[in-house]
């Protein structure tokens, strides 16, 4: 059994707790969180349960070996690296951290005590996002074209992170786990229309060395809800629509063909249009939090190498910070 601490216990916690006690092999011990009325919540969820007001008690446990960090990212790095010198592995909310350099430094901490750490990239074990992997490693899809993300709605608004750092997390995990290319350069245009200070309202552009681009969309404004990715392919696209609720991934047997010309005759050349079935793959409906707990278990259990561990968190910490240095030079292109 895998003792779990749960350090934060505000909108993700409870979640944290529910997919770690349904699971046959860990079990939450200990619930800490700086809010009294946040405490009291946990004890009637779970009377069982120890809380406390102070990480450190939860660190200092000895039969705790998981600690599952869901505070403000601010906070991030201090927490998991007093867990990490505790002995403790970690899993962290998304961002890992507020920038790379103490990523980086978790990182080392994690492979210096020969712990594991791993990073809640949530949308990753999503059968959605499982199924496009299979079918852009397969060759399904053919050359990468173009990725395009756009994840908005009205509210809820930050105090203490701007939209890109709130929501552009989870489509950066995506690319980073789709993508094998590692990303060169970012540039990022924003504007704060409600707040004044924080960005609310964003555009992100994510280049690549192979001429491959990534958009994204994010908005807290937005009279409507979206979570939407388009992957355009060579061969396929596909629309991946996390508010679908039976038809998430959308596979389109479409594309486009340069038709040879005369090199003195370039501006003649025609496009030819490729425009097949399309079809809608069975998906996996199990949460894809029970599914992250599971592999959690089989990595500590068998020392397998984690999905979305230091690595990927630090992947996406490097995007958010490279976009977060055009935001503040104008859009500038900022190398990574």
């Amino acid at each position: 059994m895998i003792n779990v601490g749960i350090i934060g216990y505000g909108y993700w916690g409870p979640n944290l707790a529910r997919n770690f006690n349904e699971n046959p092999s860990t079990a939450v011990s200990y619930v800490c969180d700086l809010d009294d009325s946040r405490l009291k919540y946990s004890r009637i969820k779970n009377p069982n349960i120890k809380t406390t007001s102070d990480y450190k008690d939860v660190l200092n446990d000895a039969d705790i070996q998981l600690i599952a960090i869901s505070t403000p990212v601010s906070s991030h790095f201090r927490l998991a690296m007093d867990a990490l010198k505790s002995g403790k592995h970690v899993l962290l909310e998304k961002p890992m951290t507020s920038n790379a350099a103490h990523a980086e430094q978790l990182i080392e901490m994690t492979e210096k005590n020969n712990l594991m750490l791993f990073v809640d990239h949530t949308f990753i074990y999503t059968g959605a996002v499982q199924h496009i992997k299979k079918l852009m490693s397969s060759g399904d899809i053919g050359d990468m074209l173009y990725f395009d993300s756009v994840r908005v709605n009205l509210g809820l608004f930050q105090h203490d992170v701007n939209v890109i750092w709130d929501l552009a997390p989870h489509d950066f995990s995506v690319m980073d786990y789709l993508i094998d290319e590692k990303p060169v350069s970012v540039s990022a245009t924003g504007a704060s229309r409600v707040h004044g200070k924080i960005e609310d309202i964003a555009y992100v552009a994510v280049k690549f060395k192979s001429g491959l681009i990534a958009h994204f969309h994010v908005n807290w404004m937005s009279p409507v809800k979206i979570r939407r990715i388009m992957i355009g392919g060579s061969k396929k696209m596909v629309v991946f629509d996390d508010l679908s609720p039976d038809e998430k991934v959308k596979v389109y047997d479409k594309g486009i063909k340069l038709l040879d010309a005369p090199k003195d005759k370039i501006y003649k050349n025609l496009i030819q249009y490729r425009i097949g079935d399309m079809y809608a793959p069975k998906i996996e409906s199990a949460e894809a939090l029970r599914v992250e707990v599971a592999h959690i278990v089989d990595c500590i259990q068998n020392k397998r190498k984690p999905l979305t561990g230091g690595i990927s968190g630090l992947n996406v910490v490097k995007l958010l910070e490279a976009a977060q240095k055009s935001l503040e030079k104008k859009g500038s292109l900022i190398k990574i």
